[in-house]
This record gives C-alpha cells, structure tokens and sequence, in this order.
C-alpha cells in the first residue's frame, strides 16, 4: 500500500518514499527509518546545491585550504542514507517475496 510522503520533502525524496512504500510491505518502524533516509537525501541535495554555488574549498586566515562545512553535510549524509536504507532492508522483501513465502 503506498503511503502518502511526508510534505517536508523535497520532489524527488518524496516520489522515492511513494515507490519504496508501493514496492514493499513496510512495518512502521521501516516507514521511520526511510523517511529519515528520505530526509538525508534532501540534506545531500542541500549540500550539493551550495558547494556548486561556494565552491569545495575556501582559504582560511593563514592562507591554508579547507573544506567548506557543506562538503562534511554531504558526506555526513551519504553516510546516513546508506546506513538507514540497509538497516531497513533486511525485513523489506517485495511484496511478491512475502507472497511466495507463504504461500510455499
């Protein structure tokens, strides 16, 4: 049963939530975690936005090259979807796994 996305999301996180509620049988606590999954996707999207606008690197006082704080938010983030997406997958099966499981 596909369940509405939460309206805080941007497009894309929004329709991949639509799909992966459509494809598989989520219990609640899988519905929690993709949308935290969800969430993080925007931050990435975020993050991705501003370093095209500023720019990877910027030159501290000393004249040393340092990352600019979006590039930890991307990474940060990456980190976190996949982490929730794979702790989500285990009990995740298509609902035509759960189908053939019980019926065999």
């Amino acid at each position: 049963m596909t369940k509405s996305a939460p309206k805080h999301l941007r497009k894309d996180s929004s329709e991949f939530f639509k799909h992966v509620t459509k494809e598989y049988d989520l219990d609640e606590h899988h519905v929690i975690l993709l949308t935290k999954a969800c969430e993080a996707l925007d931050r990435v999207k975020e993050a991705r936005a501003a370093i095209k606008t500023h720019g990877l690197t910027y030159t501290d006082r000393f004249g040393t090259p340092r990352a600019m704080p979006e590039v930890v938010i991307e990474r940060d983030n990456r980190l976190a979807v996949a982490r929730l997406l794979r702790t989500g997958s285990g009990p995740c099966r298509g609902r035509q796994d759960r189908a053939a499981n019980t019926t065999g």
